[in-house]
């Protein structure tokens, strides 16, 4: 038998290149890939004969690629992807689509629009990425750093009024309503395609510069939506490409408050999922400094909500409470929000933000603190103060309270509560509050033997048949 011909590998010279962009020896880069990968819970042991092997050709296994595209983005500052280090491996990774916040409007309606475009044609390379840590905080330093942008208005296609920004936002909110109520399951392609195919259009379109400002303004806030509901159906990274374009359409809208909502309340509240403690504190701060004269006092007691977060995952009990006194001083300011949508100063992105919001938020903080009775407590007011339209939020709420109970040892009552939970769940399709649940069973194990705790995974093995 004829022995196969030896495929000569090519010298990976774009890795060459951000080695030297970098200023970084092969043993440094090996380095950063360890500890990088050691974040991600990988034990690499790669030493600088591994990166010599990359630089002639050859390609690592699994997650490795990925891990050095962060380690290298970190060491540059910059979104570096897979393809940027010669190691897509043929495959249709190349785009960094919705990773970069464009330094042009029409760059930025070009991007948001291909990213709808792939979401669509489900381009593997959204739906199988992981959130680029890099591509965290470096979209807020670009929205601090940037000025606003002088001209939106465009003479290009039919003519956008007025009608169509209405349409735009009464769409919007018809989806959160269904979102609430039903889990971003049933909701997310219809968002998308509405986007895709209505939306676009729009951008594309003619319209005088205060049009367009409230066309960018309207389809932020869509965006971001569509972000959100890609955190709930178990897509964050994708969730982050969204945000980050939702985050430069606020931009071109000149709503600095808006930019500083989805830092706090998209990208933070990614990296509090994703674990990313010190990014949460960070992505917050950058909100209230962008956001500061621009925002209401309900949209900064939120940013400190959001900052409190950080502080409590990170342990830092201290911090967390002068936050969180800083956070209910300032919804105490803001009052009750407003019925109407037509009065009031809250814009109505953040009429939203009552006290049963913020005592979820607490609740958060509390549990991750390991402070159970007051974990306990603030669970139970936003249990009762939320409506009986958020149900997910309600069944969240009910996980976290559920939580605190088993953290009390409480366990008959914990698995009580679990069970209401499982009831609303059961109306959802929501990967949100899935997590929640699989965290409330990994709190159980300690007492699996319990004849309550066996009666609750019967419950579930019976839920999920």
């Amino acid at each position: 038998m004829a022995a196969r011909p030896l495929v000569a590998r090519q010298p990976n010279e774009r890795l060459q290149a951000l080695i030297q962009e970098a200023a970084c020896s092969n043993a440094g880069l090996a380095r950063r890939v360890n500890m990088c990968g050691a974040e991600h819970g990988l034990d690499l042991r790669y030493d600088k004969t591994s990166v010599a092997r990359w630089l002639r050709g050859q390609q690592p296994r699994g997650r490795a690629p990925a891990i050095i595209a962060e380690a290298l983005g970190r060491k540059l500052g910059r979104t570096v992807t897979i393809d940027e280090i010669g190691m897509a491996n043929g495959k249709n990774l190349a785009s960094g689509v919705g990773l970069q916040f464009s330094p042009t409007v029409l760059g930025a309606i070009e991007q948001v629009c291909e990213l709808w475009r792939s979401d669509v044609g489900r381009r593997d390379f959204l739906s199988g990425t992981s959130v680029a840590s890099s591509a965290l905080v470096e979209p807020s330093r670009d929205w601090l750093i940037t000025g606003a942008d002088p001209q939106v208005a465009r003479n290009a296609g039919a003519r956008v009024g007025v009608s169509d920004v209405d349409a735009v936002r009464a769409t919007t909110e018809a989806l959160v309503e269904l979102d609430h109520r039903y889990g971003s399951g049933h909701v997310r392609p219809v968002v998308v395609h509405y986007l895709n195919s209505v939306v676009s259009g729009l951008l594309a379109g003619s319209y005088r510069e205060s049009v367009g400002r409230e066309l960018f303004a309207a389809v932020a806030r869509l965006t971001e939506l569509a972000g959100y509901m890609a955190v709930d159906t178990g897509q964050p990274g994708l969730a982050q490409r969204y945000y980050i374009q939702a985050l430069r359409l606020a931009q071109a809208a000149g709503d600095r408050g808006y930019g500083g909502y989805v830092l706090a309340a998209s990208m933070s509240h990614l990296a509090a999922s994703l674990g990313n403690p010190r990014e949460i504190a960070q992505l917050a701060k950058a909100a209230q400094e962008g956001a500061r004269g621009h925002v209401t006092p309900r949209a900064e007691a939120m940013f400190y909500a959001a900052e409190a977060r950080g502080h409590a995952l990170l342990g830092d009990a201290r911090s967390c409470q002068t936050v969180a006194a800083k956070a209910m001083a300032r919804l105490e300011e803001a009052g009750e929000p407003s019925a109407s949508a037509d009065s009031g100063d809250d814009p109505a992105w953040i009429r939203h933000f009552d006290h049963a919001y913020l005592a979820d938020e607490l609740a958060h903080c509390h549990r991750d603190l390991g402070q159970a009775e007051q974990a306990r407590r603030h669970a139970e007011d936003a249990i009762t103060g939320h409506a009986e339209g958020r149900v997910r939020r309600r069944a969240i709420g009910m996980l976290l309270l559920a939580t605190a109970q088993v953290q009390q040892r409480d366990v008959d009552e914990a698995c009580a509560t679990g069970v209401r939970a499982l009831d609303l769940l059961g109306t959802l399709r929501s990967n949100r509050g899935a997590e929640y649940l699989e965290d409330f069973q990994q709190r159980l194990a300690p007492y699996r033997e319990e004849p309550v705790v066996r009666e609750f995974g019967a419950r579930l093995e019976v839920q999920a048949a």
